[in-house]
């Protein structure tokens, strides 16, 4: 009677085992002190870092979303893995974390080990765009469960905040003014009714020009990572608000008080022309509820600061904060 194997199942041990070596010297190049350890164990070391008096530790999960279907169609795969570090660690900043360490978790039907490598290059140069390590993951391959092409990501930021820092909600104040720092794009949200309505609707094509090159290129265009820009500006921030799914209207009351509301010029945003595109078959509440719009951070800051946070940085004045119903409006 013959015998089944594992691979016979549809499981390449022999490719994970390829797999992890192609990505040992991309996790590697991640490294930054604090680091205990190499790939290979069972679980990522990192040592607390030295100079909090009271440290926080700040976890942050999320994935890319329906991104990921334009990344599997079109075969370029080397972006998304930026994406998926810059939707946690965005969110970490929020709290005023430093970003650690990432962990990510990678499954798919049938593990591709070019395509994979590509995902795990993305990850590798999105932590080191954040200036985080990359200490571990996990790699499933379950048949039955995705199609052979498919895959899934998920990704796991943790970093340390000083305790006395991170409630910033009691820290805004009536006068404090709100600056967009622009987005690259779509970043990972609101993808499903951008495929709707550009492949659906208006039946373009993924070589479709769009300013000047291809409109996947535009699409796939990775998620801006703010961390840098909120280390150097750490001092003249008092809140940030990460410009997710929900977009600016559901994001930025997050960071105010019950007594406070954000108005915002609706004509002061820089919306970028992919959205122009979008809103041309999508109502106006709608796209300022699924996208980001052009912003993809917002900060909160005091008038004397303002100055000092738009020289250093390519943000622009979008409103401020009045006293009112904990809400933002667009005027």
């Amino acid at each position: 009677m013959s015998q089944i194997s594992y691979k016979d199942a549809g499981v390449d041990i022999d490719a994970g085992n390829s797999f992890v070596e192609n990505i040992k010297p991309l996790v590697k190049s991640t490294n930054v002190p604090g680091v205990l350890g190499t790939i290979g164990s069972f679980a990522g070391a990192f040592e607390l870092p030295k100079g909090f008096r009271e440290p926080v530790m700040l976890a942050a999960t999320d994935g890319v979303g329906t991104k990921l279907k334009l990344a599997i169609d079109s075969g370029i795969h080397h972006t998304v893995g930026i994406d998926l570090v810059a939707m946690c660690v965005n969110d970490l900043i929020c709290n005023f974390g430093t970003p650690s360490f990432f962990l990510d978790y990678y499954a798919t039907g049938k593990l591709d080990v070019k395509a994979a490598t590509n995902v795990v290059a993305g990850i590798a140069e999105g932590c080191k765009m954040a200036e985080c390590a990359l200490i571990g993951g996990e790699t499933a391959e379950m048949p039955g469960m995705y199609s052979h092409n498919d895959y899934d990501l998920a990704g796991f930021a943790v970093g340390v905040a000083e305790k006395s820092e991170m409630d910033r909600v009691s820290m805004v104040r009536a006068g404090d003014k709100l600056i967009a720092l622009p987005s690259s794009g779509l970043h990972s949200n609101g993808f499903s009714l951008a495929r709707k309505v550009l492949f659906e609707k208006m039946k373009l094509n993924f070589n479709d020009d769009f300013n000047g090159k291809p409109l996947i290129e535009t699409l796939l265009t990775p998620t801006r990572i703010y961390v840098k820009t909120f280390k150097e500006l750490k001092n003249q921030i008092v809140a940030l608000a990460h410009i997710t799914g929900g977009g600016i209207v559901e994001n930025l009351p997050r960071v105010l008080p019950e007594n406070l509301r954000a108005e915002i010029k609706k004509e002061s945003i820089r919306v970028l022309p992919i959205f122009k595109l979008i809103s041309e078959h999508v109502e106006e509440a709608e796209m300022f509820r699924a996208f980001n719009m052009g912003v993809g951070m917002i900060l909160v800051v005091k008038e004397e600061d303002v100055a000092t946070v738009l020289a250093k940085t390519d943000g622009y004045l979008i409103g401020e904060i009045k006293e009112g119903k904990r809400e933002a409006v667009l005027l």
